[in-house]
């Protein structure tokens, strides 16, 4: 019950780091915390640089930010950028700058951490969702999907995600709920539920990626046995296993760096932990984070869509410091006439 103890004290009160409640879970040695800061400023550096460049490439082609696929994949760019940003500061300032705060901020803090991440999966599921009906319902997919409904859908999720994540700052804190071993001034209770309400998510995530896949498997059955001759919808087979390929690696990477995190938190209770399991779950956090950086280079190097606008850029740049150049002058920009001929190829 030390997490109940108030933690209205700076880095500089001595008298309060004597009774500093946060202390039990400052657990690293120090090698560990020189090898928490050098990684988790690393990754969530490039973890934010990648998803920056995602953001950018979408938010600034008229075409792909009419799309509702896309505008999933931005909130999901989006959250991995605020999850690396706020992840990896936060842990660094705890874990080994041992920054203490008073417990308001320090469950703000901990509450938008949570909120990035389970806005991360989120998206992650309406993905899934969308990826569904496109295949399960081709032809009404676009009057089913319809960008207002996409906003709506996002708007929904991150709403749900904020009210979740930041209940203990409302007052649902470990007083006198048993605390977490692993998380100051969380209630054993409130973890439990936001364990299930992500055990939701995935499990909504790998019906629908299953799906896919299975599909996917159906489809490379078809081809083989018309392997050679012109079968009516054998285009749109091909896009579906490349699409299932994409979605079985973003799965695979989603499972491998979130299971341990989740396995050790559901661990925690129903047991007592020791030092070295602690030491295990901060390294374990970490990998969470590593899913937010391989997100965007699955995302650019599989989907043709983004690579095409991130050339698109690279062209347009080029051309620009070349009309900054000794003659002064600057190309008329031409990217409109074939956006249009495209989206009449399209229609």
């Amino acid at each position: 019950m030390e997490g109940c103890r108030e933690t209205e004290v700076t880095n500089g009160s001595n008298g309060g780091l004597e009774f500093n409640p946060m202390k039990e879970y400052m657990i690293l040695s120090s090698g560990q915390q020189i090898a928490v800061a050098v990684l988790c400023t690393l990754m969530g550096l490039l973890s934010a640089l990648e998803n920056m460049a995602v953001l950018y490439l979408i938010l600034s082609s008229r075409r792909l930010r009419r799309k509702p696929s896309y505008l999933f994949i931005s909130s999901l760019a989006g959250a991995d950028f605020l999850a690396s940003v706020i992840f990896a500061c936060n842990f660094v300032i705890f874990h080994v700058f041992h920054g203490v705060d008073s417990n308001a901020i320090f469950l703000l803090k901990i509450g938008s951490v949570t909120m990035t991440f389970t806005a991360s999966v989120g998206s992650l599921l309406l993905t899934a969702v969308d990826r569904y009906l496109c295949l399960c319902y081709p032809p009404t997919y676009k009057a089913l999907v319809t960008r207002g409904r996409a906003l709506v859908a996002l708007c929904v999720m991150w709403l749900l995600s904020a009210l979740i994540s930041y209940l203990p700052l409302m007052g649902w804190t470990c007083c006198p709920s048993p605390c977490s071993e692993l998380f100051p001034l969380i209630p054993n209770d409130y973890l439990l539920g936001w364990l299930l309400f992500i055990a939701i998510l995935f499990s909504g995530i790998i019906y629908t990626y299953g799906y896919v896949l299975w599909k996917a498997h159906r489809h490379v059955a078809t081809l083989a046995e018309h392997q050679g001759r012109q079968v009516p919808g054998i285009a749109r087979m091909r896009l579906d296993v490349r699409l299932a390929k994409t979605l079985g690696l973003v799965l695979a990477v989603l499972l491998i760096c979130w299971f341990p995190a989740l396995a050790l938190m559901g661990h925690s209770l129903v047991t007592t932990l020791s030092d070295q399991v602690k030491e295990a779950f901060a390294f374990c956090s970490m990998l969470c984070l590593v899913n937010s950086m391989v997100n965007p280079i699955i995302y650019a190097l599989r989907s043709g869509e983004i690579r095409s606008a991130a050339q698109h850029c690279l062209i347009g740049w080029k051309k620009y410091l070349q009309g900054l150049g000794p003659e002064g002058k600057e190309e008329a920009p031409r990217s409109s006439v074939t956006e249009t001929e495209a989206d009449v190829k399209t229609t």
